[in-house]
């Protein structure tokens, strides 16, 4: 199964890495039979001992496969009940600066640094009402993490489809693997289509 954390303060942290690996099929690059791209938004469930865990997420990657920005709204409900809004981001961040979170231009919202792993960090906070209801209504959601040479980096993420993926059924175990192997044909052929312009540059390169 995707997730196999414990519910304490170090396993929800650590429910990020889940986030991250559950959401690589949410890239809105991958391609569907019908020629559109898959939501970049969408919902995961799953039993963890005595509760209920289940994880709206999105996650933005670059061609070359590498993490840009990974949200995850997890909600846990049962034995344990608990809600909280994780983003994970590229390692080598400023710290105390944390992840500022902006929705269509309002006013930042601070998301402080819970862990940073090799190749992430990840930053969380309260998943409340009122943060659920913004995103909601808004159009667009802007993360702004600071790297270590001081440089901002925002990444925009668009909440097209956000409201529908959070109040309806999570997607099966069937359709995760379909998202997976769609992405996966894409990467392939990213990669391959940066292999022949290499070569091709490297052809004329030669008849100069």
């Amino acid at each position: 199964m995707i997730f196999k954390s414990n519910i304490t303060r170090s396993g929800m942290a650590a429910l990020a890495l889940s986030v991250a690996a559950a959401g690589v099929p949410g890239v809105a690059s991958a391609q569907q039979a019908g020629g559109k791209p898959p939501q970049g938004w969408f919902k995961v469930c799953t039993k963890q001992e005595d509760n209920d865990v289940c994880i709206v997420q999105n996650l933005l990657t670059a061609n070359n496969g590498q993490l840009v920005t990974a949200v995850g709204l997890i909600t846990v409900q049962g034995k344990v009940n608990r809600k909280i809004m994780q983003v994970s981001v590229p390692s080598a961040r400023l710290i105390p600066t944390g992840v500022q979170m902006q929705i269509d231009g309002g006013k930042p919202v601070k998301l402080d640094y819970a862990i940073c792993m090799p190749d992430k960090c990840v930053a969380e906070a309260p998943l409340s009402d009122q943060l659920i209801a913004s995103l909601k209504k808004g159009n667009e959601v802007v993360f702004t993490s600071v790297n270590f040479q001081r440089a901002p980096n925002p990444i925009k993420m668009a909440l097209t489809g956000f409201t529908g993926v959070f109040d309806g059924e999570p997607i099966e175990q069937s359709q995760l693997e379909e998202r997976q192997r769609l992405l996966q044909e894409e990467m392939q052929k990213k990669a391959e289509d940066a292999r022949k312009k290499l070569e091709e540059a490297q052809k004329a390169a030669k008849q100069n």
